[in-house]
């Protein structure tokens, strides 16, 4: 009984689909999602269901008795249902549970001992399909369990199956392109039952050939139907100034990779037939701009059922054309101070910030002012001291201006400062009585500064100004008396002789040019010598009168030797040279 109505439910289920199938091509008239396409469907759930027919192929060796067996051969089995489920969990790959009931009469009439071909049973294992524009054909490979039939008054009893096959779908629109129909799938099954050893026993290997057809519903598909072809205009800059070139981009989205687009553009100054395009912008005036862009599919698409017309999309987008800003712009005096009659050179820098071509001009308070570009020169001749204000002006090619200012500072006639000579350090000769005009060691330090102070100063020039005191004087004055009566007698001038020597000193053991030292006696009544310092500019006569310029010719300078061993006897008329008690 189960058998009868399991059959009558098969039988209508396939009515049903063959039924249906006009109402599908119907269907097809009216408009599809602009846009869609079969080759979009990526679903992640594939539910089968439809008509099959098996065909079993093989023998049963039947016990008909304890000593006679006959061999029994499976015949084709009615068209039953078939459905199945399929995971995909990559774009290609996945998991499907398959399901089949193919069932016969059991008791035929007359009665026999044919085996009565009911296989049904349950299956899972992965499968692979590959994606094109209108079909979907796929391969699988299944293990599982069948329950079948055997020989007559055999019960049914389960067994192993293995089953590898594919087919083919033939993608549709229909429910939003969600169904699809499976044009053929195409099996082979290899079964092995064994119905035991006894009376009608015996074990079968059944390889079936199992051909299905029905349709296949799609679901939760990542992309179950391709949206409406888009297309987006962007313009950059969105903001130019006059001359600077705007670029349109327009960008597609939804279009079927397996088409191609053509592109279309108008506005005002605008060319390009690709996804960009351009706008001179040079004779455009300050404003905003509309652009306008068109995409269309360069053929038609079509699923299995209908084909589908090319789908075409706009767009728009704007740009301003923004007006020329005016000009900046700096000036500098260089020198920014000038002697009367003196030239500065006037640097302007100015700048356009849409790089405008720019003119400049110069004006001055006072003097006058010669150039056109970026910089001029300022003549101060006939200006009066002080600050002069000097404008600079840059004009672009549109006639805005910018102004900036500078000033030049001209000087009075300069009058060099007053040099005067500096006094240095002071040397006593009064320790040495026997070398009264020796330079000792006490001496040396101080001309050791005086040649470093000349060193410091390669302009300057030294005085050394050698004194005596009023003994050596009054020696001096009875030495020149006796040196009119006795032309032999030599009249010792200690001052001038301290002198002579310092200067000595200085050119032969600090290296000073002797040319820059000089040597001069005072009336001044000390055992010292002077030591000045007398800058480049400056009168040593004026800043210390009453000096009296040593000849050099005639005093020639002591050498620095130590004193002999024993001293001798000078010559009477040195007594004369004792110092003489100091004159009233």
């Amino acid at each position: 009984m189960f058998a009868r109505v399991a059959k009558y439910v098969c039988w209508l289920f396939a009515l049903v689909c063959v039924a249906s199938i006009p109402f599908v091509l119907s269907a097809q008239v009216a408009p599809a999602v602009k846009g869609a396409s079969a080759g979009d469907i990526a679903a992640k759930w594939d539910i089968f269901a439809g008509y099959s027919y098996l065909s079993p192929h093989g023998t049963v060796e039947t016990r008909l008795n304890y000593t006679l067996t006959e061999p029994f051969s499976f015949v084709p089995v009615n068209g039953q249902e078939i459905f199945s489920v399929a995971r995909y969990f990559k774009k290609h790959w996945g998991l499907e549970l398959l399901g089949d009931i193919h069932l016969q009469n059991d008791f035929p009439n007359p009665p026999h001992y044919d085996p009565r071909n009911s296989f049904s049973g349950g299956s899972a294992g992965v499968i692979y399909r590959f994606k094109n524009a209108s079909t979907t054909p796929f391969v699988h490979v299944l293990i599982g369990g069948e329950i079948a039939d055997g020989p007559h008054y055999q019960d049914d009893n389960w067994g192993p199956v293995g089953t590898v096959g594919g087919g083919m779908d033939c993608e549709t629109s229909l429910f939003k392109h969600h169904m699809a129909i499976r044009l053929i799938q195409a099996d082979y099954q290899r079964v092995y039952e064994d119905w035991g050893k006894g009376i009608s026993g015996g074990i079968g290997n059944v390889n079936a050939l199992r051909l299905s057809a029905g349709a296949v519903f799609h679901s939760g598909s990542d992309d179950a139907t391709r949206a409406v072809l888009g297309l987006a205009c962007l313009a950059t800059p969105a903001a130019v100034f006059p001359g600077e070139p705007v670029t349109l981009t327009a960008t597609v989205s939804n279009l079927n990779p397996r088409q191609s687009a053509i592109y279309t553009w108008s506005g005002t100054g605008v060319s390009g037939n690709g996804e960009t395009a351009t706008v001179a912008t040079g004779s455009l005036a300050s404003g905003t701009y509309t652009v306008n862009a068109e995409v269309k599919e360069t053929k038609p698409t079509r699923d299995c059922l209908r084909v589908i017309p090319p789908q075409h999309a706009a767009c728009t987008a704007t740009f301003i054309v923004k007006r020329f800003e005016p000009p900046t712009i700096s000036c500098v005096a260089s020198p920014g101070t000038i002697k009367a009659g003196g030239t500065s050179t006037i640097t302007a820098v100015g700048v356009s910030p849409q790089n405008r071509p720019l003119t400049y001009s110069y004006s001055a308070s006072g003097g006058s002012v010669t150039g056109s570009g970026t910089t001029a020169v300022f003549n101060s001749a006939g200006a009066p001291t002080g600050a002069v204000v000097i404008p600079c002006i840059a004009t672009d090619d549109t006639g805005q201006m910018a102004t900036s200012s500078t000033s030049v500072t001209i000087l009075p006639p300069y009058v060099p400062p007053v040099q005067h000579s500096q006094t240095l350090c002071s040397i006593s000769f009064a320790t040495d009585k026997k070398r009264p005009s020796r330079v000792d060691n006490e001496a040396k330090a101080c001309l050791d500064e005086v040649a470093l102070d000349l060193e410091k100063q390669p302009d300057a020039k030294a005085v050394v100004v050698g004194n005596s005191d009023a003994g050596e004087k009054a020696n001096s004055a009875r030495q020149q008396k006796a040196a009119l009566r006795n032309k032999h007698i030599t009249v010792e001038d200690t001052a001038a002789e301290r002198a002579v020597n310092a200067k000595q000193y200085l050119v032969t053991e600090k290296g000073i040019d002797a040319a820059r030292v000089s040597v001069a006696t005072s009336a001044a009544n000390s055992q010292t010598v002077e030591d000045y310092l007398v800058p480049s500019g400056a009168s040593f006569t004026a800043d210390v009168p009453a000096t009296t310029p040593v000849d050099e010719t005639a005093v020639k300078p002591q050498a620095r030797k130590p004193l002999a061993a024993r001293m001798h006897k000078k010559p009477v008329v040195a007594a004369a040279q004792k110092p003489a008690p100091p004159a009233e």
